[in-house]
């Protein structure tokens, strides 16, 4: 059987990462990069692995990633984040994949929750994710932010899916928008793409309509209706914070 590492990177995850971990305790190598946790993160990463790297600086997430994996020994590698779970399903499915692999790149369904309900419309489901890989075959972009794993087609699937747990509160969804439009904002500027108070207007309309109506977010109820409208602030902030940079 290959071995398999799983790969963490944290910031702060004290209150839901012996969760994450304890769901991943069969791998043969589990590694966590912190970017300097403050809320007792890091202790509760050394209960289930000795390989903790703390680092003094944040890069992105992309970046951040690639040192985790820098740091995995196993065949195979699992990437995952503090918010997501992997289900005994999922590792029975993964276990077995190893066993007999025929692709070198596993997507993975990931079933997000949004304020306590998972959402299966608006684009959120199935949404696949690249993370399971012979390592060697892939790395991660180095966007900072929605950073994606790289590598040459073709591309295997996975049934069983990834539950994550996206946004808890409306205070964590509030922050994560300042963070992510600041970051996209950043992006366009190094792409060298203008904005403008019309385009960032309608950037946001134009997601609202996509995910509410055209993806039918409407069906996941009121949570559906509040994810619609902070996806379309987070498209409407991320072109508006470009047109105010310097």
């Amino acid at each position: 059987m290959p071995t398999l590492s799983v790969i963490l990177i944290t910031l702060n995850e004290a209150e839901r990462l012996a969760t994450t971990l304890e769901a991943i305790a069969w791998a043969d190598e589990i590694v966590v990069v912190d970017a300097g946790s403050t809320d007792g993160t890091v202790e509760i990463a050394r209960r289930f692995t000795d390989k903790v790297v703390v680092t003094d600086d944040w890069p992105g997430f992309g970046p951040q990633k690639n040192r985790a994996l820098d740091l995995a020994t196993g065949e195979w590698v699992l990437s995952i984040d503090a918010d997501e779970r992997v289900t005994p399903e999922l590792a029975a499915e993964i276990r077995a994949t190893l066993a007999s692999p025929r692709f070198a790149v596993y997507a993975i369904p990931r079933l997000s929750s949004f304020l306590g309900r998972p959402l299966r419309h608006g684009g959120w489901w199935p949404d696949h994710v690249a993370r399971l890989f012979r390592r060697g075959e892939a790395r991660f972009s180095e966007d900072a932010v929605h950073e994606r794993l790289v590598f040459t087609p073709p591309l295997g699937y996975l049934r069983q899916p990834l539950q994550h747990e996206s946004i808890r509160d409306l205070d964590q969804m509030i922050e994560k928008m300042n963070r992510y439009t600041r970051a996209g904002a950043e992006r366009l500027e190094r792409a060298g793409k203008r904005s403008s108070l019309k385009g960032a207007i309608g950037r946001g309309l134009w997601a609202f309509i996509r995910i509410y109506l055209l993806k039918r977010g409407f069906l996941d109820g009121r949570e559906g209706l509040i994810m619609a409208i902070a996806s379309a602030e987070s498209a409407y902030y991320k072109h508006l914070k470009r047109l105010y940079r310097p």
